[in-house]
């Protein structure tokens, strides 16, 4: 099954088809249209994103590509990781596992949360995770997501944005068990020490 990878080829068969059916288009044009029919703006846009699959090692032959990675936070009380994780930061619970096991009684609780595309484990098993680990979270909207904290009102926690120059702007949270979440935001701008644009 070809992919984006395989544009050039896909533009190439294209002008040879319409070529034998009397239709002439360049080979500019071609590549426009294979951009269109996956998705893209533009040859441009589609161009760019082979050279980044090509930088990152995104070899199609091998079939191998990573994602994501996704941390697993240790975790100590279930009531605790509720009010900080789905009530104070806005998570979602996606899915978790049976809360109980039969005849012995509770059952270390290993649980998915997410927001938008951030997706979070949290875990109760003894040897998943270690708190107290920073996990560094890349996102927009950081000044939109401090008010959002803020208007809530998490008796333990009042995180500030720091300014990291050149372009960077982090907020940091510590979740009840010691785990550090830093939330990165990127600025167009450059920034001096102070926050202020450079």
């Amino acid at each position: 099954m070809r992919d984006h990878l395989d544009a050039k080829l896909m533009a190439k068969q294209l002008r040879q088809r319409l070529a034998e059916k009397s239709i002439e288009l360049g080979h500019g044009e071609c590549l426009e249209l294979v951009a269109n029919q996956l998705g893209y703006a533009d040859w441009n846009t589609l161009a760019a994103r082979i050279a980044l699959a090509k930088r990152r090692g995104d070899d199609a032959a091998t079939g191998i590509r990573f994602r994501s990675a996704t941390p697993i936070l240790r975790i100590f009380s279930r009531d605790k990781a509720r009010e900080f994780y789905l009530d104070y930061l806005g998570f979602h619970l996606d899915w978790g596992d049976a809360p109980l096991t039969a005849g012995i009684g509770p059952a270390p609780l290993y649980t998915q949360i997410s927001r938008d595309r951030l997706v979070i484990h949290l875990s109760e098993h003894h040897g998943d995770g270690s708190p107290g680990g920073a996990h560094w979270i890349t996102m927009k909207g950081l000044d939109a997501f401090h008010a959002e904290l803020a208007a809530r009102k998490y008796p333990n926690m009042h995180p500030g944005i720091e300014p990291m120059p050149p372009r960077l702007r982090v907020m940091e949270v510590i979740d009840p068990f010691g785990n550090r979440l830093r939330f990165g935001e990127f600025t167009q701008l450059p920034i001096r020490a102070d926050g202020s644009p450079a």
